[in-house]
């Protein structure tokens, strides 16, 4: 596909696209599998805190619950990257040093992207330089219904080169893209651009991540797999809150990408909440007792 081809949606059937997820939905898990499945999900998540009162402190806590979910059970996994903003990126990475788990940042004057290319640019690669293994950015959403595609197409290119060796996420905002249509075209220039991962949403705004739109964004993948044999990430983020939920994910990804992408390396969930739901169903399934939400940390 070339950005001349941008100009031409890829028509989607929105009752298909609804009617899939519900069947999809109603799809039962045995005890075994759903203890699994719940760990692979815990495995998956990269815990988040972007909020203008974080602290080296939150920071710190963030990095050890990262580390070890839940003290009393010490053989689960880990999750697999920590999320803030740039100024925090040090903090984390020394508090993560060893274990394996990635530190994201999110740039690119996020979440808003209101800031000129260049300032972008310098935001990426400071977050770099601090030690960022993966960068979240995210789109010119005006430029982009404004029919601009080859200008967002320009700014992905150009924040994927100051990202270096570090792994690009890219962010649509599709609560912000209103169609269907719209998503899968910047799912397209995303992957087309160069971006690692394709991502739903920043967290800020609502809706944010919904399974219909994860959907649409995961058969992008698909094609553009079939199309030139490159696995791109997804990563639904916002408003995904219950073991329920992330399980009804990890059925969508197995069922329109197949096992190769049910892993860390090419599915995350941006996670806040998430995570103590899905210790409390892990301490369910194993002991036959829910856990106060006490118990967790609240991050």
């Amino acid at each position: 596909m070339s950005t001349s081809d941008f100009s031409v949606s890829t028509p989607i059937d929105q009752v298909s696209v609804e009617e899939r997820v519900a069947r999809l939905n109603k799809r039962s898990i045995k005890k075994e599998s759903k203890v699994q499945a719940l760990k692979l999900a815990l495995s998956m998540m990269d815990l988040t805190t972007l909020e203008g009162k974080d602290s080296e402190g939150k920071v710190v806590q963030l990095c050890q619950k990262a580390k070890l979910p839940y003290a009393p059970m010490p053989d689960l996994p880990k999750v697999a990257a920590v999320c803030v903003y740039p100024t925090m990126v040090r903090t984390a990475k020394k508090h993560v040093k060893g274990s394996g788990i990635q530190v994201a940042s999110v740039a690119t004057a996020f979440p808003s992207g209101m800031a000129p290319l260049s300032v972008r640019i310098d935001d990426t690669k400071f977050a770099v330089d601090e030690g960022a293994d993966e960068v979240d950015m995210v789109i010119s959403r005006g430029a982009f219904l404004s029919g601009e595609y080859n200008l967002v197409f320009d700014e992905i290119a150009a924040i994927k080169e100051a990202c270096g060796k570090a792994h690009l996420k890219v962010i649509l905002e599709t609560g912000e893209l209103h169609t269907y249509e719209n998503v899968r075209k910047a799912s397209d220039i995303a992957m087309e651009a160069g971006g690692d991962f394709i991502k739903t949403s920043t967290g800020k705004i609502s809706p944010a991540a919904t399974q219909p739109v994860t959907l649409v964004m995961l058969e992008a993948i698909r094609d553009y797999y079939y199309r030139t044999g490159k696995m791109i990430g997804m990563k639904p983020a916002g408003g995904i809150r219950t073991a329920k939920q992330a399980l009804q994910y990890l059925v969508l990804v197995k069922e329109t990408l197949g096992a190769a992408w049910l892993n860390n390396e090419y599915f995350r969930f941006g996670a806040s909440s998430l995570a103590n739901d899905v210790l409390m169903q892990i301490v369910k399934q194993q002991t036959g007792q829910y856990q106060s939400a006490d118990y967790f940390s609240v991050d």
